[in-house]
């Protein structure tokens, strides 16, 4: 693709390779496209449903960092759901792209709500918790508390959250409902693949998941499904997915 201005954040040069096997949460074998086989870091604990099936496309960067143990790091596969789609596995990459997003205003939905953005808030009961973002506005406006998901698992052109059960995440949803209504909340799903256009929380995997988010929209929560496009020249932000609250759940009834 043309070098376009709308890239919001731009990959170091990738090399391409083929996925062998990722074992142990955090290695992967991967076979690079000169035949050497390296070991790579996998810079995601999850399960990776759906988006780490060996012989697959990939694309990892490469470290000159004499500290680290391994030189590579996993950061993206191709699948083949709908069409060849690149998928960014990084989870540390999505709070990085939104602190540039927030700071330069690209989401409509947020845009004119805040003048300060701080990252790592710790919050919650007994200050357990910390929250990706806080933003505050002008003229004493309630704080917004923004957390953010990366998100992978697809099924055709739905994206779905979580992709396996996450206490964690129940209780980051929990937490920011219990913020209500004195504070605003917003969840924000980081749909890390282009080729999803509708998003729905994960019920066939975590259904109390999907419980505690349907809840916390009633009381106010916000949710903001937000889709990207990912390739080995970066990440582009393509608007919004439609949130279709019930659709994981037919989904698993399906199931």
């Amino acid at each position: 693709m043309d070098d376009n201005s709308d890239w919001i954040y731009k990959y170091p040069t990738l090399e391409p390779g083929t996925l062998l096997r990722r074992y142990k949460r955090f290695f992967a074998d991967i076979q690079l496209a000169s035949g050497e086989t390296i070991i790579a870091h996998c810079p995601n604990t999850g399960p990776m449903t759906g988006v780490s099936t060996p012989g697959s496309l990939v694309q990892v960067s490469h470290s000159n960092n004499p500290k680290r143990k391994l030189a590579y790091t996993w950061e993206m596969i191709q699948v083949n759901d709908t069409q060849p789609t690149w998928v960014g596995i990084n989870t540390a990459l999505p709070n990085r792209v939104m602190k540039i997003i927030l700071e330069q205003g690209l989401i409509p939905e947020l845009a004119n709500r805040y003048s300060q953005i701080r990252p790592e808030v710790v919050y919650g009961e007994n200050r357990k918790s910390r929250v990706d973002f806080v933003l505050t506005g002008e003229n004493e406006a309630p704080p917004i508390y923004l957390e953010v998901k990366n998100t992978t698992w697809a099924q055709g052109t739905l994206a779905l959250f979580p992709d396996t059960v996450t206490t964690r995440g129940q209780k980051h949803l929990q937490e920011l409902q219990k913020l209500l209504p004195k504070a605003k909340a917003i969840m924000l799903y980081f749909i890390n693949r282009g080729d999803c256009d509708r998003f729905s929380p994960g019920d066939s995997t975590d259904p109390v998941y999907g419980k505690l988010l349907r809840e916390a929209v009633l009381q106010g929560l916000e949710v903001l499904p937000c889709r990207f496009e990912t390739n080995p020249q970066g990440i582009r932000y393509l608007g919004l997915a439609e949130f279709v609250s019930d659709a994981g759940l037919e989904n698993s009834l399906m199931g």
